[in-house]
């Protein structure tokens, strides 16, 4: 009797620590998952504005922006990097360490730009070499000429955004988002079209649009870190002039593996779209909208997955392993609960859902509506795949552990991924339905693996003994 007295207030306690977990894991994930909707929202803008203006316009800067995206992708994944560098010295109240990684990440956008900078400006002579249309390639280049410059406060809105993150104060990131999404369709409308006494620039006007929201937005976060009462004491801009080499390598020795993992699974679900464009207009069409739709759901798990990946590493950083554990299996948990319930709608509403990208009065809506209906219902399995293996990665990327969940990737995406959608798309001939059930076998795969290493993070030694 005694034993068992013992024993149930530390059940309770037990629990109550896992209730605990909930709370921050949603408060600090999910204005990250708006502030990615608010991105993707400023991104859907420019393109409804420069569509407008007609479809050579609108082609030349799908070109564009795919080339800048590329690039972009890249740079971003090694910036997050600062986040578990910052989230470890915070758990181990080195502030000193924290404000230099988040120095170094300033660092990293600024050298990386450069290089970058001058390989865009040529993006109208390498488009000709990849056979585009001259007249798309020559406006396509117009646009790159002021949209390049957007890279540089969009990567240092990363590395200001990842100190925030640490910080816990991740709403200021959600606003600003919004106000430069706001302030991105209003410069849109006016410097693309020339409305309200502003000269008619077109795609200039739109690349202008993109350069100033992103600096305004940058400058918001910027002075919110800086002067806000309880940040200021951190001095994120103190001996910025001050190189720190062994933590600049640092992040890009971790980063780059991340920044890879994200071009590797980017391909991924190009390499689907090929696939499904083989099968013709109208399955790709159906592809596309599905694809759409599972994006905007993924922004929540992409928003939990960096509070998972600081929150472990806080819990790291005071030594707290079974912290670490509950961080990384909360969010998991947590993650999968919300897949799940868009998995139903998946299930229950896909004709409602794709149905709301199509014009029904169009002849061929109802096939394209029929294909993106048996891709949504699929999709429903990806998303928990998905949500799986973002939640896993990331968990490991909190411990600095980013090498093997790139080889993870690689082995998921392209070995898993790839075959699966060949064979039974093509060999099997499921169509369209099997290259999806090929993404979430390759997603899948990458979940398994991923939230395997992290149960046995303590065997493998990626938790300080």
């Amino acid at each position: 009797m005694a034993q068992n007295a013992s024993r149930a207030p530390d059940s309770d306690k037990s629990q109550s620590l896992w209730r605990s977990d909930i709370r921050p894991t949603l408060s600090l994930g999910l204005p990250l998952a708006g502030a990615q909707l608010a991105q993707m929202a400023i991104n859907t803008t420019d393109v409804l504005m420069i569509g407008r203006l007609g479809a050579q316009e609108l082609a030349a800067s799908v070109l564009a922006f795919n080339f800048y995206m590329l690039v972009w992708f890249f740079g971003m994944g090694v910036l997050q990097a600062v986040i578990p560098l910052a989230a470890r010295a915070r758990g181990q109240k080195k502030l000193r360490d924290l404000r230099r990684a988040v120095r170094m990440g300033f660092w990293i956008s600024v050298l990386f730009c450069i290089p970058v900078w001058g390989i865009l400006i040529f993006i109208e002579p390498i488009l000709l070499m990849l056979g585009q249309e001259p007249e798309l390639a020559r406006l396509a280049g117009v646009y790159m000429v002021y949209l390049q410059w957007t890279m540089l406060p969009a990567l240092l809105i990363m590395a200001v955004r990842g100190f925030l993150t640490v910080m816990e104060r991740t709403q200021v990131v959600l606003w600003a988002t919004i106000a430069g999404a706001i302030a991105n369709a209003f410069l849109d409308y006016v410097l693309i079209f020339g409305e309200l006494g502003f000269p008619r620039l077109e795609l200039v006007g739109a690349g202008i649009a993109s350069v100033i929201s992103a600096t305004t937005t940058f400058l918001f976060l910027l002075a919110y870190a800086v002067l806000h009462p309880r940040l200021r004491r951190y001095n994120i801009l103190g001996r910025i002039w001050r190189s720190d080499w062994p933590v600049f390598f640092q992040i890009v020795r971790l980063g780059t593996p991340i920044a890879l993992t994200i071009i590797a699974e980017g391909s991924l679900f190009t390499a689907s779209s090929v696939m499904i464009g083989w099968l013709g207009t109208l399955p790709l069409a159906g592809h596309g909208i599905a694809l759409q739709i599972a994006s905007i759901t993924f922004m929540v798990p992409v928003g939990l997955s960096v509070a998972a990946m600081t929150r472990v590493s806080l819990a790291s950083g005071r030594d707290d392993h079974k912290g670490v554990g509950r961080a990384g299996w909360t969010a998991l948990v947590v993650t999968m609960l919300f897949m799940g319930l868009f998995a139903i709608l998946f299930w229950t509403i896909p004709e409602q859902l794709v149905g709301a990208y199509l014009d029904l009065s169009d002849p061929e809506a109802r096939e394209v509506m029929a294909y993106g209906v048996s891709f949504l219902t699929v999709a429903a399995l990806f998303q928990l795949a998905d949500g799986g293996q973002i939640i896993g990665v990331n968990n490991l990327r909190g411990l600095g552990d980013t090498t093997i969940p790139l080889f993870y990737a690689l082995f998921g995406y392209w070995v898993v991924g790839i075959s699966l959608s060949l064979g039974l798309g093509f060999v099997a001939e499921w169509g369209g339905v099997g290259v999806w059930y090929g993404l979430a076998g390759g997603l899948a795969s990458v979940a398994v693996l991923a939230n395997l290493r992290f149960a046995r993070r303590e065997k493998l030694g990626l938790v300080p003994g």
